[in-house]
């Protein structure tokens, strides 16, 4: 832990505020001729995932910390948790399931993901940018329905509902982007 100025805060530092630990997304410096420089830092407390807007005076100390990160792979669901391994050492966590809500729409055999912690607390992971996923359903095309860039409804193997090309047939690979959830191309 480091004590640093505020204003010394850029995106992607993770810090300590009032027994907090957030991770910096963005901050604005305002200097006024007869005030106090103002920060605000738009932050993300790392363990809720809520963002807020911290509102800072220019020489307010906050604790920059260093995050872990360990690449692991998705092992398996055992119904309350989420176990991955890592596959050098071969050693397994456990992330309850509750944390990785919109994660689980991504995670099958062979994803590997970035685990971030901070003192042995795991506090999330970190999807690739695009992963290959399968479709397990999906409308028929219809006739005729050629206007530019129409799509269907599909359900890939998570579960996962995504609008998809009209030649995309079930049993077919697509890659998806972790961010939104969207069909990006066959794989």
């Amino acid at each position: 832990m480091a004590l640093v100025n505020c204003t010394e805060l850029r995106p992607g530092n993770a810090f300590i505020w009032d027994n907090i630990l957030y991770l910096c997304l963005d901050h604005q410096l305002n200097k006024t001729a007869m005030a106090k420089m103002k920060v605000k830092v738009k932050s993300k407390n790392l363990r809720t995932g809520s963002i807020t807007e911290l509102g800072l005076i220019g020489g307010d100390k906050v604790d920059v910390v260093r995050l872990d990160k360990s690449k692991m792979g998705y092992l398996y669901d055992d119904g309350s948790e989420i176990v991955f391994m890592n596959n050098e050492t071969y050693e397994q966590i456990s992330v309850p399931k509750g944390r990785l809500e919109w994660e689980m729409n991504f995670l099958r055999d062979g994803v590997e993901v970035e685990i971030l912690s901070y003192e042995g607390e795991i506090l999330g992971i970190t999807l690739p940018a695009k992963v290959t996923l399968k479709v397990v359903e999906s409308a028929p095309a219809v006739r005729g329905d050629t206007s530019k860039n129409a799509l269907k409804d599909a359900v890939l193997e998570t579960g996962l509902k995504t609008k998809v090309q009209l030649f995309v047939e079930e049993g077919d690979e697509i890659i998806v982007s972790t961010e939104d959830g969207s069909y990006v191309s066959r794989a």
